[in-house]
């Protein structure tokens, strides 16, 4: 993505490049109005952002943010659905759940920089990054129960991959909202920040990551997802397979050279 580039999608997303953190793309949640209440055009609007995404090779890390400066995201939109006939609701849902496997399925690693409320949907959002950086005004939950739904973005299958299955099943039967502090002591959050420093952490950590091969870290994440629950001959089998995508690469040569000539690399990125 071109440094301090911006496109929108749609009305309420925001893709945008930063000076001085090459490679690194910030998806921005910008629906400030309904503290990014995840609606049927912004499901949209995030499908497609990521869709770009994907297809872009210069990207090599992803940052999920929010401009609302009490919020990262609430959830589903509840008052466009409480509009819906049951068929209306039914055409919906592929909407929806593009909005959320487009966060899950991006290629590059993914950073989620969250303060406020990330509820239900938006906490699914969060959930569909690889980490996640809270500051201490976080509220995270997976509250559906409590309006007669279930987590639908993700979230009973993320969340026990996070935390384990009987917590998460407390956690979801409960519908209870957790703070910043145990949120992190729970593993439900990877760092805990200083106040209002979630989304410029969470950009940091991505320049640092941004620095390694491109080839080597969609690898990497690709053998995480994939071999994830597997036994361990078989994600063992998913690691082999991913060494092997890398192993003959661009990036694999240019990494070994640069490390016995005592330089940084210049990754080609192939």
């Amino acid at each position: 993505m071109t440094v301090t580039s911006e496109q929108r999608f749609g009305e309420f997303v925001v893709v945008r490049g930063h000076e001085g953190l090459e490679h690194v793309a910030e998806l921005v949640l910008d629906r400030p109005k309904a503290m990014n209440a995840v609606s049927t055009d912004m499901a949209r609007s995030i499908a497609a952002a990521c869709d770009a995404l994907a297809a872009d090779r210069d990207v090599r890390v992803a940052v999920l943010t929010s401009s609302h400066e009490r919020a990262f995201c609430v959830g589903a939109d509840l008052k466009e659905r409480n509009s819906f006939t049951d068929a209306e609701l039914v055409r919906q849902r592929p909407t929806a759940r593009a909005a959320y496997t487009g966060v899950l399925e991006l290629p590059m690693p993914t950073v989620a920089a969250v303060h406020g409320f990330a509820l239900g949907g938006g906490f699914e959002l969060a959930l569909s990054c690889d980490l996640i950086v809270a500051d201490p005004t976080a509220v995270v939950g997976l509250p559906e129960v409590s309006v007669g739904v279930i987590p639908g973005g993700g979230g009973t299958q993320l969340l026990p991959r996070r935390v384990g299955a009987a917590r998460a099943a407390e956690l979801i039967f409960s519908a209870r909202r957790v703070p910043a502090a145990e949120a992190r002591e729970l593993g439900l959050v990877d760092e805990l920040v200083a106040e209002g420093r979630d989304r410029a952490e969470a950009l940091a950590l991505a320049g640092r990551i941004a620095a390694n091969s491109p080839v080597g870290l969609r690898a990497a994440k690709r053998a995480l997802r994939l071999g994830h629950g597997l036994d361990l001959r078989a994600g063992l089998e998913v690691e082999d397979s991913a060494w092997r995508s890398v192993a003959f690469s661009g990036d694999r040569a240019e990494g070994v050279a640069a490390f016995n000539e005592k330089r940084k690399a210049n990754w080609p990125g192939e």
